[in-house]
């Protein structure tokens, strides 16, 4: 599947690679970086695997990865991507998004989501996109309410993480109509 590149005055979404992903490492070693999430990237080879299975998954096309450039700064700031994606009913999920803390609170990942969703809804023509996340992650469930996205509920401790905790986790949604009546006012 050929990855598309998303971009716009503040950032670029290029294709995630096995040839770019090393420009993440920095950041990616970051503490508690991704502490919500079940995947490991504190390590150059931990990142490699990662790296590695979003590009697996691109191929079996149910995820499209991305690197993320911050044209403020002048940085790679991390990653995200297009995951779980039902080509039959038109839904897939907006996830494994993380930046670094110097890019965190400036506004980027709103960008980033305007982008990613835009693309989606019009023109890979999906109806509902989803993120799934940490019920403890306040800072995520507030971003994706500020967008506009909807608490479709909770499901109850059904991920494990790197530490052994089985988080519960909280499913958000958009759909395309109501995207579309948000961005037309």
């Amino acid at each position: 599947m050929n990855s598309p590149t998303l971009e716009n005055n503040r950032v670029r979404l290029a294709p995630l690679s096995l040839e770019n992903f090393g420009e993440l490492s920095h950041i990616a070693r970051e503490k508690n970086l991704i502490q919500y999430s079940p995947s490991d990237i504190e390590t150059f080879e931990a990142l490699e695997h990662y790296t590695t299975i979003a590009i697996n998954l691109r191929d079996k096309k149910s995820a499209i990865p991305f690197i993320v450039y911050d044209k403020q700064k002048k940085a790679f700031a991390g990653c995200t991507r297009y995951m779980n994606i039902d080509w039959k009913n038109k839904n897939l999920e907006i996830g494994s998004t993380w930046i670094g803390r110097g890019f965190q609170g400036t506004g980027l990942n709103s960008e980033m989501k305007q982008l990613m969703l835009d693309y989606a809804f019009f023109t890979m023509d999906f109806e509902k996109i989803s993120f799934r996340i940490d019920e403890r992650n306040e800072q995520s469930k507030k971003a994706v309410a500020k967008i506009g996205a909807i608490l479709e509920g909770v499901l109850r401790q059904d991920t494990y993480l790197l530490n052994g905790f089985k988080r519960n986790t909280c499913i958000y949604s958009i759909l395309k109509d109501e995207w579309i009546a948000r961005n037309s006012k």
